[in-house]
């Protein structure tokens, strides 16, 4: 079915269920002659990875990467570059009800309607776990990037417990993902109470990007924020996104607004101007819920695990735009 492939140049074609013999991508556009290095490959999958915490579900997974073209010495060959990871606990049997039940707040229901036929285990092509093929691609996308641009994603908020300190090098040192070193005890606590309880949490994530490429994003339909509004809302536990002054603009005087140059977000027209862009994104809770909960294997707080994939689709949107923009400068 149409709608597995994302971007123009640098084209990203994902495949795979959730319970199948393996997920991955089709990389297609990516130049010739770069270094690959696979265990960095790997260790940006082993960020997402489950069953990392007490926070995330239980359900363990290697994510083992295994190249099958488009690389060869440790280069690209320009050509396509595929990867795959093999399935290896799916537990499908905790999915058998769900052959003639539809779950609350998942795409079980529509994808019956839709298509006439599905995969009920674990939620098929809907499930979370597809997001491993945008991580691989992810991985790439950095590559084309210059090494100053840098995405960097953290909780800013769980329920009602809202960061205040921004420590970029805690993020990666508790399980929550939160750059406030006074808060993460609490968020951690608070997610762990309500796994017990056979329940979830939203959160907030938010995204600052570092020297991003100047002049990044097209007139029109092609808005960097357009493309950067569509990858993060094709995550399925995203319901919103802002950028710079958001939903705040909505109080804001005209002269309020230019006078700090932090509203604009580092879009002008649509496209990027080289200054620091800041992002929100809205991550719901997850929809199992109560025995469903208890008895499966489910993320009680997505946040944590979602934010490898969030700067992923932010490095694959950038690394589009940035080959879109060299071959426009070279005509």
């Amino acid at each position: 079915m149409p709608g597995n492939t994302f971007g123009k140049i640098f084209q990203v074609t994902s495949f795979g269920e959730s319970h199948g013999e393996a997920l991955g991508v089709v990389i297609d556009g990516f130049p010739a002659g770069i270094t690959i290095d696979s265990q960095a490959l790997q260790a940006a999958l082993d960020r997402r990875r489950p069953g990392q915490s007490t926070v995330t579900t239980s359900r363990n997974e290697a994510d083992q990467a295994q190249i099958l073209s488009g690389i060869f010495q440790n280069k690209s060959t320009g050509m396509p570059i595929c990867v795959i990871v093999h399935n290896q606990d799916q537990r499908s049997s905790d999915y058998d009800k769900l052959q003639t039940e539809f779950r609350p707040g998942h795409a079980d229901a529509v994808f019956q309607a839709k298509y006439g036929y599905r995969d009920h285990r674990g939620g098929g092509r809907s499930s979370g776990r597809e997001t491993v093929s945008r991580v691989i691609a992810g991985y790439f996308a950095e590559l084309i990037l210059p090494k100053t641009c840098q995405v960097i994603a953290h909780t800013k908020q769980i329920g009602e417990l809202i960061a205040e300190k921004f420590d970029p090098d805690f993020i990666e040192q508790n399980p929550v993902r939160t750059a406030d070193p006074d808060l993460s005890n609490q968020m951690q606590a608070y997610i762990e109470q309500l796994k017990i309880n056979g329940d979830s949490t939203g959160a907030l994530v938010e995204v600052q990007i570092l020297n991003p490429p100047q002049n990044l994003g097209e007139p029109v339909f092609d808005k960097i924020k357009a493309d950067l509004g569509k990858a993060l809302f094709s995550l399925g536990t995203v319901t919103g996104v802002s950028y710079g002054a958001g939903f705040g603009v909505t109080s804001m005087t005209g002269k309020n607004y230019i006078a700090n140059p932090a509203n604009f977000g580092g879009i002008l027209g649509g496209i990027t101007t080289g200054e620091i862009i800041t992002l929100q994104i809205a991550v719901k809770p997850t929809s199992t819920t109560g025995e469903k909960a208890l008895a499966g294997r489910h993320d009680p707080c997505i946040a944590p695990r979602i934010i490898p994939v969030i700067e992923a689709m932010i490095k694959i949107v950038f690394a589009d735009h940035y080959l879109r923009n060299k071959i426009s400068q070279e005509l």
